[in-house]
């Protein structure tokens, strides 16, 4: 008669000790993984909107002024979710269609901003003496802007929702198109996170214009340091 032999403690041990030094192994490789792919989505998001702020402003359906020339439009005004804005008022023009943002953008939160793919996106235009303002609650004007201004100028935010865990680096954008990023380790200020510490509109900004988006962004210190104190290079 055979008797069934099982596994001793000792082989348990030892197999669990394996599972134990694998996982050490993969799981970092996971991480850094993720991180590496929210940041590139974040990366390709940021040229999307560029490219949407182009259609918004080239097709003129938003003129406030009713100068002829277009204005740079809200995420929701761009993911035609909300109407945009006219010379009677916020959301009292007709809605951008086609909508020139996905409409994934266009999901607008009570703070005014958008999370998508672990990463927190927040747009800015100019108001009176080029001083940001940001999107209304659940999309849309919050008025204040200022026409002349939104014929030049913009710009977008984004960082992660958590930082080390759904990303790591913040990127900046305005209307001259080029994506900047930071480290975003902290400088002046804890790293940007979610809700928790938000970059101001003109963090990225040299810091000689500061509460201001018309002025220049700080592009490696030149030519002055950022408001935030933080560098921001070009993404290559």
């Amino acid at each position: 008669m055979h008797r069934k032999r099982g596994f001793t403690l000792i082989e348990l041990l030892i197999v669990c000790a394996l599972i134990a030094i694998v996982a050490a192994i993969a799981l970092p490789n996971l991480l850094s993984a993720r991180l590496s792919a929210n940041e590139s989505a974040a990366i390709s998001t940021m040229k999307q909107i560029v490219s949407a702020q182009s259609v918004a402003k080239t097709s003129s359906v938003i003129d406030q002024d009713t100068d002829g020339l277009g204005e740079f439009a809200w995420f929701a005004e761009m993911g035609g979710t909300i109407n945009v804005r006219d010379n009677s008022g916020p959301n009292n023009g007709p809605l951008m269609q086609p909508n020139a943002l996905a409409a994934s953008l266009s999901q607008v939160n009570a703070a005014g901003m958008v999370t998508k793919s672990g990463y927190v996106y927040r747009m800015s235009l100019p108001s009176g003496g080029g001083a940001p303002i940001s999107e209304a609650a659940g999309g849309g004007s919050p008025t204040g802007e200022i026409p002349d201004l939104c014929e030049t100028t913009w710009c977008c935010y984004s960082w992660p929702a958590t930082f080390s865990t759904s990303g790591r680096r913040a990127f900046v954008v305005n209307q001259d198109g080029d994506v900047l990023q930071t480290n975003n380790l902290g400088g002046a200020q804890a790293s940007y996170s979610g809700a928790t510490t938000i970059p101001t509109p003109d963090a990225a900004f040299e810091s000689g214009t500061s509460g201001l988006i018309t002025g220049e962004l700080s592009i490696r210190a030149q030519p002055a340091v950022a408001v935030d104190g933080n560098t921001w290079l070009p993404i290559n």
